[in-house]
């Protein structure tokens, strides 16, 4: 049990290390905690050029923390969605202030 809990938060270190690690993926994680949102929605709140919202969601989503909320066969409309893990990781970052 206790191995599984050190497991679970180194676990937890490597995600939060892999999301501040870039500046895109913080954005655009930080703009799905508030709402479910498309990608040029984020992109043009955030001012972050399309190519690199994209690009950041795809990671995200590989590592199920953000997740799409419609048909993947809908090519235009997409809305992603935070995942719960994301949203539990997005609290620690905001608890251990490691975005500004």
């Amino acid at each position: 049990m206790e191995n599984e809990r050190n497991e679970d938060a180194t676990n937890d270190w490597d995600q939060i290390g892999f999301i501040i690690s870039s500046k895109y993926r913080t954005a655009v994680l930080e703009q799905l905690v508030e709402s479910p949102s498309t990608p040029s929605s984020i992109a043009s709140r955030t001012g972050l050029p399309i190519t690199h919202v994209s690009r950041a969601l795809r990671s995200l989503r590989d590592r199920s923390l953000v997740e799409l909320l419609v048909s993947k066969e809908k090519r235009k409309g997409r809305i992603y969605g935070v995942t719960e893990r994301g949203q539990h990781l997005w609290k620690r970052i905001e608890t251990e202030g490691l975005i500004d």
